[in-house]
């Protein structure tokens, strides 16, 4: 559809919407594609979709290696920060999360990562009945077209392409065989039998051209008569009669307008702004509420808190070969050959994502799974999303996989427009100062692995030669970032101070779900778009269940 027939279409759909739906989705991101997908399919049900951001048409959200110039976008980025911690990390981080349709999934770094099974395990040993590894590996599979093909742990023919690199890279080379070198496994397949190893990563890429959830899941849904796309709302409120959700109040273009929802409302917002839109609505902490004058609907002190994050420490290096994005970025002759390899090929640096490879450890003595993961980035930069270093550069991310710090996300303002108040508290335990520590000095023994360490000139950042505990704990506190995979802030648990159940229903609330990476009872060992897409998945099958039973 091209980009004008593509207006007049979202145009008409918002014209020819009405007032009351079966199911009305707040949020177009990763989980709220998948639903309106699979919601729709059968043609039995008339759905809304609200996303406050736009559509998907800029340029750089589909070329892969467009993520770096989206970090400063407010057009389709909501450019959070978090808030400074008290103890340790005493200063804002920036927190990046999609504003656009596609949500993280239009804007993120495009690893497709499942974590582990024990981390599913975990979810069910905590009496999230259902969510084990066995029950949620279908829901991966069904949404994935593999490259590799259909297999024990792959799907095939699913709206999300998962694909391998077009093309192998030097340094990726280098970094795999230092990693052996090292006395590490090689790993083809970080989703398969295990996590543990060291190998290529798989990206969310068709034909060289970035698979976001809007692309795979809400595209082919949009021809539907039944679902009706509305971009641009900004959502105010869900809309209660006493206990039970009957439609939600958004903002359009200055104007105010209130919808219907006959069957449910589901909260598909992530997990900054899902606890923040059920905190203006009247559920959350009774006390805070009352003090900024919103009515108290449900006292819910859970919303909001428990909010993890995987916190990592950024290791850069100077290289002595210009085959970096760095140059890339930096030199004329560079940018104009990749420029020209990816218009008419769809290969080089353009088409990659975040990382070309990357591994997982044990660095904790006490770990019985991988704790780190390490992400070879071909690119260097003192700022997040900022001016790429002058030198051919690289970056070892270390990244704590399991913390045991938590946070709170709370409204700081009854204005729905006032961003959430984003408070990590990282490395407050002492067990994730502990093993990010230990994780770095693993990762620095590969990095200085004869085959790799030929192509490196110097560690930058924070150089070799801080390398006591101390020295990596400040370099840490002041460089330390997070990797942009917030979750578990609308719990799903059996337990009474759960916000949601394991059908991913409010607690205490009728015809009301949460349905993203809030519901995380913990944090996944990886990346977190691939399973947000799976709870997508099955809770599209459980709402349809529910529909019916």
């Amino acid at each position: 559809m091209s980009v004008v027939k593509k207006a007049l279409h979202i145009g008409m759909e918002f014209r020819m919407g009405q007032d009351s739906y079966d199911y009305i989705i707040v949020g177009a991101g990763s989980a709220g594609c998948v639903l309106a997908n699979r919601l729709t399919a059968t043609g039995k049900y008339k759905v809304l979709l609200l996303e406050a951001g736009g559509e998907d048409r800029n340029p750089w959200i589909h070329i892969p290696i467009g993520y770096g110039k989206n970090f400063s976008n407010p057009n389709i980025n909501w450019m959070y920060s978090s808030e400074p911690g008290t103890d340790w990390v005493k200063r804002r981080i920036q927190q990046p999360r999609g504003k656009v349709l596609g949500g993280s999934s239009s804007i993120n770094g495009l690893i497709y990562m499942r974590g582990q099974k024990e981390d599913y395990e975990h979810w069910r040993q905590l009496g999230n009945t259902g969510w084990g590894y066995e029950q949620v590996l279908h829901y991966f599979k069904k949404s994935e077209d593999q490259e590799n093909g259909e297999g024990e742990f792959h799907g095939a023919g699913g709206p999300l392409t998962v694909s391998n690199p077009r093309e192998t890279h030097p340094m990726a080379d280098a970094y795999i065989q230092a990693a052996i070198g090292s006395g590490y496994k090689l790993n083809n397949d970080f989703n398969g039998v295990e996590q543990e190893g060291f190998g290529y990563q798989q990206w969310t890429t068709r034909n060289g051209w970035r698979c976001s959830a809007s692309t795979g899941f809400l595209n082919p849904a949009r021809k539907r008569k039944n679902l009706i796309v509305v971009s641009k709302a900004h959502i105010n409120r869900i809309i209660f009669n006493n206990l039970r959700a009957v439609g939600v109040e958004y903002e359009r273009r200055g104007q105010i307008k209130n919808v219907t929802a006959n069957r449910e409302v589901i909260i598909a917002t992530g997990a900054y702004n899902s606890p923040q839109l059920l905190q203006l609505s009247g559920v959350g902490p009774a006390d805070h509420l009352s003090d900024l004058g919103i009515k108290i609907v449900l006292d819910k002190k859970s919303v909001g808190k428990n909010l993890q994050d995987h916190f990592n420490a950024p290791l850069m290096f100077e290289l002595n070969k210009n085959f970096t994005v760095n140059d890339v970025l930096n030199q004329w002759g560079p940018k104009i050959k990749q420029g020209l390899r990816y218009l008419f090929q769809r290969r080089g640096l353009l088409s990659m994502g975040v990382a070309y490879a990357g591994g997982y450890i044990k660095a904790h003595p006490d770990a019985v799974s991988p704790d780190i993961q390490n992400l070879l980035m071909l690119f260097t930069s003192e700022l997040i999303g900022g001016q790429v270093d002058p030198f051919p550069g690289c970056a070892s991310v270390v990244a704590l996989l399991r913390p045991e710090s938590r946070g709170t996300v709370d409204i700081s303002s009854a204005n729905p427009k006032s961003p959430p108040k984003i408070t990590y508290n990282f490395l407050t335990a002492a067990k994730d100062r502990e093993t990010l520590i230990l994780g770095v000095k693993k990762i620095r023994e590969i990095m200085s692995h004869q085959s790799i360490n030929r192509y490196i000139v110097r560690e930058v950042r924070p150089g070799s030669e801080l390398n006591r505990d101390e020295d990596i704990l400040d370099f840490l506190e002041k460089s330390g970032r997070t990797s942009y995979h917030p979750v578990g802030t609308c719990r799903m648990g059996s337990d009474d101070e759960a916000v949601v159940d394991p059908r991913l229903r409010v607690k205490g609330i009728q015809s009301l779900r949460v349905v993203d990476a809030s519901i995380m009872p913990t944090l996944v060992s990886g990346n977190t778009n691939a399973p947000v897409i799976m709870i997508g998945e099955k809770a599209s099958d459980m709402i349809l269940e529910d529909a019916v039973g």
